[in-house]
């Protein structure tokens, strides 16, 4: 009886989806019909007006802010084509949060928008339903403040830690970036707003940004530049992509049919749009609408007339515009905007802010913890050192900034907020020094040679305009004797040091090493509070990978905060009293000097001042790819984190000893510590090497626990199939997974492998072939395990 009941709900569950699917597909059918009844009614000017900026030449301004170094979206919605009720697509630039101008002076009923933790940060949670839930609250922003479309999530690979944008991006693995940037579209699409990937394709440095040519193999194309936008793409549907500046391999991205169709919409079944990256100006407009790229921003007139010109002369065909204004009506049917919605421009920011310090305390990695010093036992005296701890950097510079947040929680007022005490004297030297730093407007070290000078304009001494909000984070440390080490030290019980990096577009300024005086600073105030038998904290707020061999060594304690949005300070102090448990993970390997990144002989390309060609010379080997296979050592591993209590992995289990399809993989979690907390389990496969070369071992999927309790378990479970196993045979234009012995590895971090077992794949799988296609320009020599 039991079983025919189950039989009935089953065969329910399948008609209600049935159901839900054949009216999914007849409203996108509806859609698409309305669509092409709207272009047909257009005229040939409305056509390419719509195409170039999205109706910048069909209305009569459009705001942009004239004090950017770099072009910044951000606009509502109007009325382009009365007559049809057409009207422009509203949107705004991410990633940390809703990028509007912000907010003018002694107005008082402004809109502020949350500033999130920065990518980074959120990738190291590893925790897919936090990342969904961050994406919700920013879909929530976007429809109360009258948006349709946000340009995020960014999720180019970590490539080299020079890149200034870095801090948008989310990690130097394709699948992590991959279910992550999904996790967020998902969040942003659920509230009815449309979500933008991007920059599409192979855009890993800020140096000729523009121009520069990627050469890339076609198998690394593939394995690690492309795929976490194609897990993205199938796993979210985003309502748009954006294409990047640059060349792959000989041609603009945006001018590449074989990319965007073959690639994007044949093999991933993408049905949104593509818009370029904005202000390019430089490109074959009518190579890009040729190659199926659905709107040009910002738009030129330049684009407009060249369009005109090429359908009167017959070297364009007006229908080619048709069917690609498709994609553009759709977007526009499916918007808000043009859906009667009315925004209430009140979302809940404080509801939000409570997310975005719970998103940055998960993204928190503890790297060093001597002694079992954190969490701290009491509401200790603090010496807070270090510019940054009174000014923090919550996120970095240009588009991916955030402009209208309403504050941000500096380390200083965090640690007072938890109720720890902190130097009073200190913090108004400190604040003086930072007030010093604005009013003299000088320019910062590191934009103080020939060329940086060239390019943002500077004649003298005095800093730019557009240098306002990075100021004092690139300014010199303040340096503090011995003397008044030892005075702060008498007072106190215990040290912190905050040292900080900014970065951003525009710019290969992520990895700017630690400096001399912030060197002396962390080893004196070591050697001085050691001697009183105190211990130092050193935390991090930095917008990624960064050097720390030459001092880490000093610290008792290290703290990585990344750039964790306005409640950072709150998040740090949230961990540093015990109120939280650090469960954030290194998306990211952390290299013990910068030769050691397999980019960094030939990043960002030649010639390396203003590179033409950039080769992407390391192939496959990215990140820990490279430092596990060609045994590297790194300051700290892909994955690594600690915690304040211990997790025990047992009980592996592996669905089947052979593998035909597909396999299911449960390990069990148990905290055996003293106190609750969450723990990253990654799975990662070791492949045999038969036929084609391969990293030792890739990451196949991760999954965070739920905040165990002492002695409490979990079982995780992973689901793996041929594709997830297969590599790229360029030769064969195949996905194939080889025939042999696999190992399936289940590790708290890319080297501490806790367990172990193994399945074989008994004959050659060919998964899938895909178009030939984006085959490098140069003849390539790529780093292979032989040359080891």
């Amino acid at each position: 009886m039991k079983s025919n009941y189950l039989k009935i709900f089953k065969n329910i569950i399948f008609l209600y989806l049935v159901i839900f699917l054949l009216n999914s597909v007849t409203i996108a059918q509806d859609i698409e019909q309305k669509a092409k009844d709207l272009i047909s009614k257009l005229t040939l000017e409305e056509k390419i007006g719509l195409t170039v900026g999205d109706g910048k030449f069909l209305e009569s301004k459009i705001s942009q802010d004239e004090n950017s170094e770099v072009p910044i979206a951000n606009r509502n919605s109007r009325i382009l084509i009365p007559r049809l009720n057409i009207r422009n697509t509203s949107l705004t630039d991410g990633p940390a949060g809703i990028n509007k101008s912000e907010a003018p002076e002694g107005v008082k009923d402004y809109t502020y928008t949350t500033a999130f933790p920065t990518s980074t940060c959120l990738a190291a949670s590893w925790n897919t339903e936090l990342i969904q839930k961050v994406g919700e609250a920013l879909g929530n922003e976007l429809l109360e403040y009258d948006y349709d479309l946000i340009l995020m999530p960014a999720l180019n690979l970590h490539r080299d830690p020079n890149c200034g944008r870095n801090f948008e991006y989310y990690s130097e693995d394709p699948l992590l970036s991959g279910k992550i940037s999904a996790a967020m579209v998902n969040g942003i699409q659920s509230k009815g707003v449309g979500a933008t990937l991007k920059h599409f394709l192979a855009n890993n440095q800020e140096s000729n940004r523009r121009k520069y040519n990627a050469v890339v193999s076609q198998r690394a194309l593939r394995e690690i530049y492309l795929k976490g936008f194609e897990i993205a793409v199938k796993e979210s549907q985003p309502k748009a992509i954006m294409t990047s500046y640059n060349k792959l391999n000989g041609y603009y991205t945006a001018e590449r049919p074989e990319l965007l169709n073959d690639v994007v919409r044949k093999e991933w079944g993408f049905d949104g749009l593509y818009m370029t990256d904005f202000d390019m100006h430089y490109g074959d407009a009518v190579a890009q609408v040729r190659a199926g790229l659905n709107m040009i921003m910002g738009g030129s007139k330049y684009e407009y007339d060249e369009i005109t010109e090429a359908i009167k002369k017959k070297n364009l065909v007006e229908s080619v515009l048709d069917e690609n204004l498709i994609y553009n009506m759709k977007l526009k049917l499916t918007s808000p905007s043009m859906n009667g919605h009315t925004p209430t421009f009140k979302p809940d920011l404080e509801d939000h802010a409570k997310l975005a310090r719970q998103a940055a305390s998960e993204g928190i990695v503890l790297l060093k913890n001597n002694d079992g010093l954190l969490p701290l036992k009491n509401k200790m005296k603090i010496a807070l050192f270090g510019k940054i701890s009174y000014y923090p950097i919550a996120f970095g510079t240009g588009s991916g900034g955030v402009r209208s947040f309403k504050y941000r929680v500096s380390v200083n007022d965090g640690l007072k907020n938890a109720g720890f005490e902190t130097l009073d004297s200190m913090e108004k030297i400190y604040n003086d020094y930072i007030e010093k730093i604005k009013r003299e407007n000088l320019v910062p070290p590191y934009f103080d040679n020939p060329k940086m000078r060239k390019d943002n304009g500077i004649v003298g001494n005095q800093a730019p305009a557009h240098f306002k909000n990075r100021l004092v984070a690139f300014s010199k440390e303040m340096d503090v004797s011995k003397y008044k080490i030892k005075e702060y030290e008498s007072k106190s019980d215990i040290a912190i040091i905050t040292l900080g990096r900014s970065a951003g577009e525009n710019y290969e300024n992520g990895y700017i090493p630690i400096t001399e005086i912030e060197l002396n600073l962390v080893k004196n105030i070591s050697e001085i509070f050691h001697s009183a038998g105190k211990k130092v904290i050193v935390v991090l707020n930095i917008g990624g990978v960064w050097e720390t061999a030459s001092w880490r060594d000093y610290a008792d304690a290290i703290l990585l905060l990344w750039q964790p949005g306005q409640e950072g300070g709150n998040a740090v102090a949230d961990i540093i009293s015990g109120n939280v448990n650090p469960s954030g993970k290194l998306p990211d390997s952390f290299p013990l000097k910068y030769e050691d990144v397999p980019s960094s002989k030939s990043f960002p390309g030649q010639p390396i001042e203003e590179p033409i060609n950039s080769f992407y010379e390391e192939g496959i080997y990215v990140g820990y790819r490279y430092y596990n296979t060609f045994n590297v050592p790194s300051a700290y591993e892909f994955g690594y984190g600690l915690s304040y209590t211990t997790f025990k992995y047992s009980d592996l289990k592996l669905s089947s000893s052979t593998f035909s399809s597909e396999m299911e993989i449960n390990v069990k979690i148990t905290n055996t510590g003293k106190v609750p907390g969450k723990e990253v389990v990654q799975l990662y496969v070791a492949a045999p090497q038969t036929e084609i070369e391969k990293p030792v071992r890739e990451l196949k999927g991760f999954a965070k626990t739920n905040l165990l309790q002492p002695g409490e378990s979990q079982i995780v479970t992973f689901n793996i199939d041929a594709y997830s196993l297969a590599s790229f045979w360029s030769g064969l234009s195949s996905w194939i997974t080889e025939k042999g012995e696999y190992e399936v590895q289940i590790g708290a971090s890319s080297t501490d492998i806790k367990l172990k077992d193994k399945f074989n794949v008994p004959e050659k799988i060919v998964v899938k072939k895909v178009h030939d296609v984006l085959y490098p320009n140069f003849m390539m020599k790529e780093l292979s395990q032989k040359d080891k």
